[in-house]
């Protein structure tokens, strides 16, 4: 028998979400093969998160950046955006630097790292398998990704971390794809005045092969404060 989402949620304390509205249900049908593997983790580690990971921050942000998807070993099995995998040092030692995290981050969802003026929002909620969400999955979820920036009207700033969430966020706030090529630290403005940058995703793999630096990532950051409203 497949238990329901519920049990897992109560197993641990689990962060909210910042804007509840706007998620997915945890036992969120929309994309079989990401629901197979959501069952599939659950019989396998019932103690992690294995569900739709809601977003992380400050729900008055002017800085909303937009991930791919949850890791594996990190937000699908702690249920906060990018805590518990290679990745989420960079980025939060990043928005520690730049003032827009404060706090111990020590990689754990028992940490005390909260966000000051930031939020994490991802182009998909759910594990895809081999970390690579089909484009008709990617389709599928971005009614979440559009509402969350709907409930954000302060979030003047749009950071895409690699190009599948770049391509999300350029369709949700309203821009052309032709006219808005992915490249790091290319900024890219929609018609309302909000304003996309881009960088290469986080991951231990951009940065254990150089393909993305402490030094390139930070100046993403140092560009959007730049342009903060």
């Amino acid at each position: 028998m497949q238990a329901s989402a519920s049990a897992y949620r109560t197993v641990m304390n689990f962060a909210p979400s910042a804007l509840p509205a706007t998620e997915p249900p945890l036992d969120c049908p929309r994309c079989p093969r990401l629901v197979d593997l959501r069952h599939e983790l659950r019989a396998q580690h019932p103690e992690w998160w294995n569900a739709p990971v809601p977003a992380f921050g400050d729900p008055q942000a002017w800085l909303a950046i937009v991930g791919l998807a949850p890791g594996m070993k990190g937000a699908n099995r702690t249920g906060r955006a990018f805590i518990g995998d290679g990745a989420g040092a960079l980025l939060y030692g990043t928005l520690v630097k730049f003032g827009l995290a404060h706090g111990n981050f020590t990689g754990s969802r028992e940490d005390d790292i909260t966000l000051d003026g930031a939020i994490i929002l991802n182009a998909v909620k759910c594990l895809p398998p081999g970390n690579a969400p089909t484009p008709e999955e990617v389709r599928t979820c971005r009614t979440f990704l559009s509402d969350q920036a709907t409930t954000l009207p302060t979030a003047r700033v749009y950071i895409a971390l690699g190009q599948v969430a770049h391509q999300s966020v350029v369709k949700v706030l309203g821009g052309k794809l032709p006219k808005a090529r992915f490249e790091h630290g290319a900024v890219h403005r929609v018609p309302d005045g909000r304003v996309l940058i881009d960088s290469y995703h986080c991951s231990r793999y951009n940065q254990n092969t150089g393909r993305l630096t402490a030094e390139m990532f930070e100046s993403v950051f140092a560009k959007a404060l730049e342009l903060r409203p």
